[in-house]
């Protein structure tokens, strides 16, 4: 699995890194992977399953919860595979158009998930400051508008990235430093000129950062609505509707936010230490936003309960 040295051999194919210092412990890595996996997939098409065929459920809030579901699952399908091949089977290589393929969907679910998120809680804050009204502002009509308006802006923003990586030249260097493709992780084994691949990265991931500031606009507002009731106790209770979704937030942000930090200022750190910041961000939100939805989300709690335990029921 050595690197391509050769100047004059463009590059047809990458190899995918694993875990240094633990190659012989690959096999054994993959276990808590597909276990992940696996819960993720089952947690994800639950909360699917019970949006569709609940009547209840057909709400504006579960419809985007939905879209956060979707989201999901398309990013664990879009990475984990070739994670699970690479610990299981050994398959390092991949080839140079599947790689620039996987870079473009794992972008552009994560910055869908970005935008479902925003859209959250600009929900949040209308139920909140108007909630006699939520039904007839976010109508379903206007949350698929909302949903094909999102899919659209983010496959044009993203579809450049693949594009920008099949024009350069790859000529030295073929081992990536993780387990799957990204853009910034390809475009650095370039032996052209990258710097447009650098600024149109950066603006891309600069949407994302958009989104946190409007959900971050969206809660001063939502806090704004709340201090001006009038008891603790409804206080409490508006405020206690928005818990799923600041753990959504958080889920999604500290893990991205942590392992941008670290590719960018913490150079010094352990190679090791990257990788596993980078499989966090991408297996953390899809694993735990089903568990957090169904644990603080009552009517999805008491759908599972009713299929699970139909007599208790």
């Amino acid at each position: 699995m050595s690197p391509l040295n050769h100047t004059n051999t463009e590059v047809l194919r990458f190899l995918l890194i694993g875990i240094p210092g633990l190659e012989k412990d690959h096999i054994w890595i993959s276990i808590p992977f597909s276990s992940v996996y696996l819960l993720s997939l089952l947690g994800d098409l639950a909360i699917l399953f019970f949006i569709k065929t609940e009547p209840s459920l057909h709400e504006p809030m579960y419809y985007f919860l939905s879209m956060l579901s979707i989201s999901d699952l398309r990013l664990s399908i879009s990475f984990l595979p070739t994670t699970l091949g690479l610990f299981l089977f050994g398959v390092h290589e991949i080839h140079a158009a599947s790689c620039f393929a996987q870079e473009f969907f794992i972008h552009l679910f994560t910055v869908t998930e970005a935008s479902v998120l925003s859209v959250m809680a600009f929900g949040r804050y209308v139920a909140i400051h108007n909630p006699l009204r939520y039904s007839t502002i976010l109508t379903s009509s206007r949350v698929i508008k909302t949903m094909v308006l999102l899919t659209s802006r983010n496959i044009i923003l993203i579809l450049p990235l693949p594009f920008l990586l099949q024009r350069l030249t790859y000529c030295h260097q073929n081992l990536l430093s993780h387990s799957y493709c990204l853009h910034q992780d390809v475009m650095k084994l370039a032996c052209s000129d990258n710097r447009v691949n650098f600024v149109y990265g950066l603006f891309a991931a600069l949407s994302t950062i958009l989104d946190l500031l409007f959900i971050t606009f969206s809660y001063i507002m939502i806090l704004k609505t709340v201090l001006g009731i009038a008891t603790p106790k409804e206080q409490l209770k508006a405020l206690n509707t928005c818990i799923s979704h600041i753990c959504a937030v958080l889920i999604f942000y500290v893990p991205m936010l942590s392992a941008a930090m670290l590719h960018h200022f913490a150079r010094g750190v352990s190679p090791m230490i990257h990788i596993l910041m980078a499989d966090v961000f991408l297996l953390v939100p899809p694993l735990m936003n089903p568990i957090v939805y169904c644990v603080k989300t009552h009517q999805i709690q008491e759908k599972i309960m009713g299929k699970l335990c139909p007599k208790r029921s």
